[in-house]
């Protein structure tokens, strides 16, 4: 089954079309699917590993606009962050055969972190140092003026937690014994009452997963995958301290990302993120346990992982 009822299937042949229609530097590149694709985007090598790019093509409505938005904000975010950020090198158009904008960015060398909360996972990744150099990217990011960023609404990241009130727990319910349901409506019920960040909106990712961290050498290099960005709650981007790090690591990582005591987020702001690692991950389990198990049984695992500590 399609990953999305209403997926648009994007071929080899489309982007060559494409590329050779609106891009023809590149035409005379091969183009190869890339196996590691995300929720929302396929994705495409062109050329080989000294020709460094990849198309990025959506294929669901939802991500229809984000190569727009890639190409407005990364240039300006990229050169303020201590990770790479993978900002497009071109933006191509719809035509009569795919609906959506596409984007070339470079291809980032590298492997996505490997997630440590999978049973039997090798870990790529040297957390102590990870929890460090993440948490001072999230501070980073948040440092950048957001005075006119692109602010969340709707139920996107980043808007006030009480937004997703009854996506959280109609999930919680359709999980049923997939998960521990009072243990996460109690954490849930902290993270609404947390208090509201009284900082205006900053920058932030929104979507700091395993699979958008790359590890070359065992130490984070570049962040991908921006279709979360915008300006809201900073703490949507602190989940990573549930399923990422754990114990010291989670420490360091709350410290540097300034939502331990006396930082400078707000004191709520960590009960917040745990309930931002409860959104995505309670909310994936019921509509992705048949379509992408694998995915799914993470986010399993990333509920469980934030309920415990």
């Amino acid at each position: 089954m399609p990953l999305h009822d209403d997926e648009v299937p994007v071929t080899a042949d489309d982007v060559r079309r494409l590329v050779a229609a609106q891009h023809p530097r590149w035409a005379s590149l091969a183009v190869t699917p890339v196996r590691e694709s995300g929720t929302d985007h396929l994705l495409f090598r062109l050329g080989d590993d000294g020709d460094g790019l990849v198309a990025r093509m959506p294929k669901v409505g939802w991500a229809g606009e984000h190569a727009l938005a890639d190409a407005r904000w990364l240039p300006r975010l990229a050169p303020h962050v201590p990770l790479t950020v993978p900002a497009p090198l071109a933006v191509g158009e719809p035509d009569d055969d795919y609906p959506f904008h596409w984007s070339v960015v470079p291809w980032v060398p590298g492997a996505a972190a490997v997630d440590p909360l999978e049973p039997g996972a090798e870990p790529n990744l040297d957390r102590a140092r990870a929890a460090l150099d993440l948490g001072a990217f999230v501070t980073a990011l948040r440092g950048v003026d957001a005075a006119d960023g692109p602010v969340k609404d709707g139920t996107g990241r980043g808007v006030p937690l009480a937004r997703l009130d009854d996506d959280v727990r109609r999930a919680t319910a359709d999980a049923g014994d997939r998960v521990d349901g009072p243990a996460v409506l109690k954490a849930w019920d902290r993270a609404l009452e947390a208090a509201t960040d009284p900082v205006p909106g900053t920058w932030l990712h929104g979507d700091l997963m395993p699979g958008n961290l790359v590890v070359e050498g065992g130490r984070l290099s570049a962040v991908i995958d921006w279709g979360a960005l915008g300006v809201g709650d900073p703490a949507a981007d602190l989940p990573p301290a549930w399923w990422l790090f754990s114990g010291r690591d989670r420490d360091a990582f709350r410290e540097a990302a300034g939502a331990a005591p006396g930082g400078d987020l707000d004191d709520g702001a960590w009960e917040r993120g745990r309930g931002w690692t409860l959104v995505e991950s309670v909310i994936a389990l019921p509509y992705y346990w048949d379509r992408w198990p694998a995915f799914a049984r993470a986010s399993q695992r990333r509920v469980a992982a934030a309920v415990a500590a």
